[in-house]
């Protein structure tokens, strides 16, 4: 397993990981649809993608003879980082993929590198608003005002299935800054903490979850197999990704995967599961993509890289 020292390059070393991940987190929404339509109360899809994916990784792990760290500050800022970038995100998208289009939760998550601005701002000094990342806040905020137009017809549902994909995304944002700053620079190979963050998250879903979800929820063989495959590929193998690219580019470039997503999410949950594509969706995703590359600086990538601890 490459080292932190190893896994840091250019473009070409980690872009390749950064396309894959886009694909296999554009697949996640059309996967969390079928759970929840097939009847999985949101927590428990929150908490079998958790579960599934820290059994991947702890495999990973093993097979690669890669122990866990033992320190307990790794694993007190795992228990932040899980919270945000695991438990209470994948709850708050499935429940609101019980309300809209996967197509519209995928758009949603395209808002992820604005949040991440918005906390990068306020927790790393280093960084500073400038008159062109305001400006991309508020056209990405435009956009997400014109999402919020799209009715029922266009896959857009009640407004708090929005408000419950959006607060997804907050959470996110919230997370890649945390992990940039206090996480993703701790000692350990990227599956090995990656799988400390998992394990904790399933821990946590494993507390809250029989307590509010109810008794545990297993569906027939396909939302079945969508479950398995949500967790070890879309949050397993995705999360040793996602920790590769965040030390490699930093937490704003690693960001920026959510707005590759929404073409996958838009291409499967169009063609694999019928649902509808209206303009207004379209037109806010765009706006919401503008407001994302405006708000990148070319100080940007530097910036974030020396927020590693």
């Amino acid at each position: 397993m490459p080292s932190i020292a190893e896994e840091k390059g250019g473009a070409m070393r980690w872009m390749p990981a950064f396309v894959t991940l886009s694909a296999i987190w554009g697949a996640s929404f059309a996967l969390i649809k079928v759970a929840v339509d097939a009847g999985v109360p949101p927590l428990w899809v929150a908490f079998w993608r958790c579960l599934f994916g820290a059994l991947a990784l702890l495999a990973v792990c093993a097979l690669r003879r890669e122990p866990l760290p033992r320190d307990r500050a790794v694993w007190g800022h795992a228990l932040v980082v899980a919270a945000l970038l695991n438990a209470v995100p994948f709850a708050l998208l499935a429940y609101g993929e019980t309300l809209v289009s996967s197509v519209l939760a995928g758009v949603w998550n395209a808002t992820t590198p604005l949040t991440t601005l918005v906390f990068v701002l306020l927790m790393v000094p280093q960084e500073r608003p400038t008159a062109r990342r305001l400006l991309g806040l508020l056209v990405g905020f435009a956009g997400a005002l014109v999402v919020l137009a799209a009715g029922p017809g266009a896959g857009g549902g009640p407004v708090e299935g929005s408000l419950a994909c959006l607060a997804a995304t907050a959470c996110y944002g919230a997370g890649f800054a945390y992990t940039r700053r206090f996480y993703s620079g701790r000692e350990g190979s990227a599956a090995a903490l990656s799988a400390v963050q998992i394990v904790c998250a399933t821990a946590e879903l494993a507390v809250v979850t029989p307590l509010a979800g109810g008794g545990p929820s297993w569906p027939g063989v396909p939302a079945a197999g969508a479950l398995v495959l949500l967790g070890a590929v879309g949050t397993g193998l995705a999360y040793i990704l996602n920790l590769r690219v965040i030390r490699s580019a930093g937490s704003t470039i690693a960001s920026t995967v959510t707005y590759v997503t929404p073409v996958w999410s838009t291409l499967l949950g169009t063609v694999l599961l019928a649902e509808p594509l209206g303009w207004t969706t379209v037109a806010g995703g765009v706006l919401v993509v503008a407001g994302v590359l405006l708000s990148r600086t070319r100080g940007g990538a530097a910036a974030a890289a020396v927020t590693r601890r």
